[in-house]
């Protein structure tokens, strides 16, 4: 059995088409499979599932969303009885690599622990493909938008370090698409800009890098009322330096 929490939940079972649990049932196992293989209290998933704002009865409800989703389990092909009752708790029993986000952090955690470039993006990037979509959408509750919140960070930290990766590689050119794009989707990242920077200065472009550090620093200015910090400033004065332009930013 396979666990997908990146993107809609669902689970898939080898020759089969992915199915996707509806409702309460979809939230309970992406509340399971978080940690899977363990058994899980009863008030921890109460608090996962529905935070402060509680059924009635809590206890019932989440009995009710267990029988749901071991239902959702036999239909979607899996065993029903990989939904273990133990002391207090629910357990799931399934292998962390066969849950895509566990998949992914022992990737992830793979190509940090490579000291090879080629190895650590191929790895980056091989993680990079399981993390689709937002984590556990229409999940709905204070936890489920914390995991989310979460595992943005460890995408983005990926993102950066496949980037830092290939541009060690000389692959300028082929990066900077790529990170603009993810300018977009994080305007005001300095990790990111500077990654870009560094992208677009190797290759060859650096008034074009001084230009994305202007960017940073007015909405940087505007939206959060800061300054650039020193490593995306240092990486400006050293562009500065080395770029005879006139009416560069400064």
């Amino acid at each position: 059995m396979r666990v997908r929490l990146w993107g809609t939940v669902a689970l898939g079972v080898d020759g089969r088409p992915d199915s996707f649990p509806a409702g309460r049932a979809a939230d309970l196992l992406a509340c399971l499979a978080w940690q899977p293989d363990e058994l899980v209290r009863d008030e921890v998933l109460i608090e996962r599932m529905w935070g402060e704002e509680l059924p009635e009865d809590p206890r019932d409800a989440l009995y009710t969303c267990a029988k749901r989703l071991r239902r959702a389990l036999g239909e979607g092909g899996a065993d029903p009885g990989a939904l273990v009752r133990g002391r207090a708790g629910y357990a799931l029993r399934a292998a962390p690599e066969r849950v895509d986000v566990h998949h992914f952090r022992r990737l992830a955690r793979a190509a940090g622990e490579t000291g090879e470039p080629a190895a650590r993006a191929f790895l980056y990037g091989r993680a990079l493909g399981v993390a689709h979509g937002a984590p556990m959408a229409g999940f709905d509750s204070p936890w489920a938008e914390r995991a989310r919140q979460a595992l943005h960070r460890e995408r983005l930290a990926a993102q950066l370090a496949n980037g830092s990766a290939w541009l060690v590689m000389g692959c300028h050119r082929e990066l900077i698409a790529e990170l603009t794009e993810l300018t977009v989707e994080h305007p005001w990242n300095e990790a990111v800009s500077g990654l870009l920077m560094d992208a677009l200065e190797k290759a060859g472009q650096p008034n074009e890098a001084l230009a994305e550090f202007a960017r940073v620093r007015e909405g940087l200015a505007r939206h959060l009322g800061v300054a650039p910090g020193p490593a995306l400033h240092a990486r400006f004065e050293r562009l500065l330096a080395a770029t005879p332009v006139r009416g560069a930013a400064a």
